[in-house]
């Protein structure tokens, strides 16, 4: 009798803190821990199929490098020797940025680096290589399989960075959110993610798709590993000069909203966990009606960042016929046919519902569910955003936090948010509420 091909693929990559930590105690070859993630790919990948690029000779090189410099004790960052894999929108020097796009696929290397791929470069990360991404970070989906049921959708736009993290390929990866594309993806993968304000990071190097949302993001196995990457990299400007004290019990805020009538019950039920473990360790915990409609905000962000993608990737419709994706392609038309004055009345009625949502709800930290149910099966459909994109337009952080497993073998997950420019407190409040709910 043949044995059954195995569907599930979902492994610990390892925690960031402890592997930086040995690393720079010299109990941790930077190159053995390249070879042990070199050798994981090997095993997972062909199953999985993450990896668009994976630049493995010119890692090596590195992480020896890295080596030779722990042994010295010069240690770049909190990052030093750590592999991270790169979403396939953003630059790295050396290697082409295809965008999953049929028209982009010999494109040439990039010869610069993006800024955050900089910036995790300065803290000591060695980049293992570029992952799939949805084509031009839309709807059209990558060959990325969930980890945990490879017949299943890891989600997207950041479908192979959610899936190399869930699949133990690489201890921390970089995505980008526009709509949701950090934020569910982890939610569907098992994973944490964190999603900094809103345009609080540099976007050079990024293909763009909606300008005014686009925000690079962090992957880890937990809560402290994906808020680690971000604090390794964060400008110094919105690092704090000590780390935030909880002086009493956080205050955390569950509006109750229609937009969330339709999550399955164990997302209900996930969601009621989170709360009820919150609420036992101390915290506050608040259920008020929302004063805002998040269907109306679902809708005005789809519109903005339609409006806004028409006009970033206008040059797109020049293409030859069939090397661009259909979805992508309708979603440039919807925009190019939105006029400025209906983008500049819907931005203003987002800021306007921003205003009322933090002036009414008190809360330090906004507690949802990610998405309405676990993760689709097939590659066709990514999954349903209109959880995370409201969120996404309020412009706070956004921390993707594991939830559990459904009866199906698929993840639950459930966000954690605040009000735009958190960021410091939310990597101390997240921390503590992941910790309150494992």
């Amino acid at each position: 009798m043949q044995s059954k091909t195995p569907t599930s693929f979902a492994e610990n990559p390892g925690q960031l803190r402890k592997l930086a930590a040995a690393i720079a105690t010299k109990t941790l070859s930077p190159v053995d821990l390249m070879q042990r993630y070199l050798d994981r790919i090997a095993q997972a990948d062909p199953h999985v199929q993450c990896w668009r690029a994976l630049d493995a000779e010119r890692a090596l090189d590195t992480a020896r490098q890295r080596e030779e410099e722990a042994a010295q004790g010069r240690i770049r960052g909190p990052l030093h020797g750590i592999p991270v894999a790169i979403k396939d929108i953003i630059d790295v020097e050396g290697l082409p940025t295809r965008a999953n796009c049929r028209a982009r696929a010999s494109a040439p290397p990039a010869s610069n680096d993006a800024e955050v791929v900089l910036a995790l470069k300065t803290q000591g990360a060695v980049v293992l290589g570029k992952v799939h991404t949805t084509e031009f970070a839309f709807f059209d989906p990558s060959p990325a399989r969930n980890p945990h049921n490879v017949h299943h959708t890891p989600g997207g736009s950041s479908s192979g960075s959610a899936a190399v993290v869930a699949g133990g390929m690489a201890p921390v990866a970089v995505g980008t959110q526009t709509v949701a594309s950090v934020n569910r993806p982890a939610a569907y993968c098992g994973i944490a993610a964190f999603k900094p304000s809103t345009c609080s990071l540099s976007t050079f190097g990024i293909t763009p798709l909606g300008p005014s949302y686009d925000t690079p993001g962090f992957y880890g196995w937990g809560v402290d590993d994906a808020v680690y990457a971000y604090e390794a990299i964060a400008p110094a400007f919105l690092r704090p000069a000590a780390e935030p004290q909880i002086a009493a019990g956080i205050a955390v805020c569950i509006p109750d909203d229609p937009h969330i009538l339709d999550a399955i019950p164990e997302m209900r039920a996930a969601l009621a966990r989170c709360a009820d473990a919150c609420a036992s360790a101390g915290h506050r915990v608040e259920r008020p009606r929302s004063p805002i409609s998040f269907e109306r905000l679902h809708t005005l962000q789809r519109s903005t960042t339609a409006y806004e993608a028409g006009r970033a990737l206008r040059f797109l419709l020049d293409q030859p016929e069939g090397t661009v994706g259909e979805t992508i392609t309708a979603l440039i038309r919807e925009g190019l046919a939105i006029q400025p004055a209906q983008y500049l009345d819907e931005r203003t009625e987002i800021d306007g519902m921003r205003q009322r949502l933090f002036a009414a709800l008190k809360a330090d930290v906004f507690l949802w569910p990610a998405t309405p149910s676990t993760a689709p099966e097939g590659l066709a459909w990514t999954g349903d955003p209109k959880y995370i994109s409201p969120w996404t337009a309020l412009g706070g952080p956004i921390v993707s936090l594991p939830a559990g497993l459904a009866a199906n073998g698929l993840p639950l997950g459930c966000i954690l948010t605040s009000h735009p420019g958190t960021d410091a407190r939310m990597r101390t409040w997240a921390r503590a509420l992941a910790q309150a709910a494992a």
